[in-house]
């Protein structure tokens, strides 16, 4: 005969919810505070007024942005689009790295890996590389 669950076993679930939370919430964290001190280092060598940014640097200059955040809230004055372009393909390149750089960064924060179940009922083949 089963026995009835008791609300200790609710307490490890909780708790464990709580730590998985906190486990993400430090890394996001720290995560956006490397990335804007790796900001604040490329945005002078990749700002620069002599050069005109095309296709290439609009993807870079895309994916720097998110990660201005930090440095922005710390009262640093950061560029985060260049002035001196030229024109569409530098603004169809700032938007693909804004979106490569949200796919990195979110994505990473919020992908977990399959449970075991979801393994066993994806059959043999899941568990090949």
């Amino acid at each position: 005969m089963a026995l009835p669950a008791t609300h200790a076993e609710a307490a490890p679930v909780q708790s464990s919810r709580a730590k998985r939370f906190a486990v993400k919430a430090v890394t996001l964290v720290v995560l956006g505070l490397v990335l804007g001190f790796g900001y604040d280092w490329a945005a002078p060598r990749f700002y620069g007024p002599e050069r005109t940014a095309g296709f290439q640097l609009g993807v870079l200059h895309g994916a720097l942005m998110p990660t201005a955040l930090p440095s922005l809230l710390l009262g640093r004055d950061v560029p985060i689009y260049a002035a001196n372009n030229t024109g569409r393909s530098y603004k169809l390149g700032y938007i693909a790295g804004i979106n490569l750089c949200g796919l990195l960064f979110f994505g990473s924060a919020f992908w977990r890996p399959p449970s075991r179940n979801q393994r066993r009922d994806l059959g043999p083949a899941a568990s090949r590389p």
